[in-house]
């Protein structure tokens, strides 16, 4: 089990949520829900920070989220990201994990080029390029990682992803279009950092990507830790059901 305190101090984790009002219209807000409801059944404290364009970026953040939105959603938040790009740069290369969605995921990657031809610049976290496509992947969908076995979601992207040398795919895809609807690929991993269009929210449903984050998070912050088993009972039998609907 964790042990929630380190040196008599209880143990901590600060959450950092990117852009919570333009990117959340797919229900990605339950990832946090999620994170912080696990975290607390283990006697973790959370505190979340969102950032909005324009103000600071909290340095200090343990785990970084980012959710899905509109193109007009991303084309608010466009202006800000050279902003913080250093900062968050430096946190994922030095192990900060971050789950990332749709829109945001997107951004992590080095441009998005419009089904228009306009030229969106990202973050280049991720080595990863995006083209809009007048097809919409859309619909439930299975995928298998190695390291988190089955991850089940619901997509809603026409931006079709396409990974370059420098990053690892999240998953493959077992049902659905992923990443491109070409290469059977979803998502993207590099470091502890995690890229994704599985919508739904993510998180509640699979369980084993959230205590990944937290695992991660506190071994960056205090060192080696074992988390405390929780009863998933109702997060594997919402899994199912997901994975049984219809594409």
């Amino acid at each position: 089990m964790t042990d929630s305190k380190v040196s008599g101090a209880p143990l901590k984790l600060v959450i950092a949520h990117l852009y919570p009002r333009e990117m959340n219209i797919y229900g990605d807000h339950g990832n946090l829900l999620t994170l912080a409801r696990r975290c607390q059944w283990r006697g973790i404290e959370v505190e979340t920070i969102g950032h909005h364009p324009g103000a600071l970026f909290p340095e200090h953040a343990d785990i970084i989220l980012g959710g899905g939105g509109q193109d007009s959603g991303q084309e608010k938040i466009q202006a800000d990201l050279p902003r913080i790009q250093n900062t968050l740069t430096q946190l994922i290369e030095d192990g900060a994990p971050a789950l990332v969605v749709c829109g945001t995921y997107q951004l992590f990657g080095s441009y998005f080029k419009t089904i228009g031809g306009e030229m969106i610049e990202g973050l280049g976290i991720f080595d990863l390029h995006t083209v809009g496509g007048k097809t919409r992947l859309i619909g439930n969908i299975v995928t298998r990682s190695t390291e988190f076995g089955e991850i089940v979601g619901y997509e809603n992207h026409s931006g079709q992803t396409w990974l370059g040398t420098g990053v690892e795919p999240l998953a493959q895809v077992i049902s659905g279009a992923g990443n491109n609807g070409s290469d059977n690929l979803e998502g993207a991993r590099f470091k502890n950092a995690l890229g994704t269009y599985l919508h739904g929210p993510l998180l509640p449903k699979n369980p084993r990507i959230a205590d990944f984050l937290i695992q991660k998070a506190l071994e960056r912050r205090y060192g080696a830790q074992t988390l405390a088993e929780l009863d998933d009972a109702l997060a594997h039998t919402a899994h199912q059901h997901a994975k049984e609907r219809p594409r």
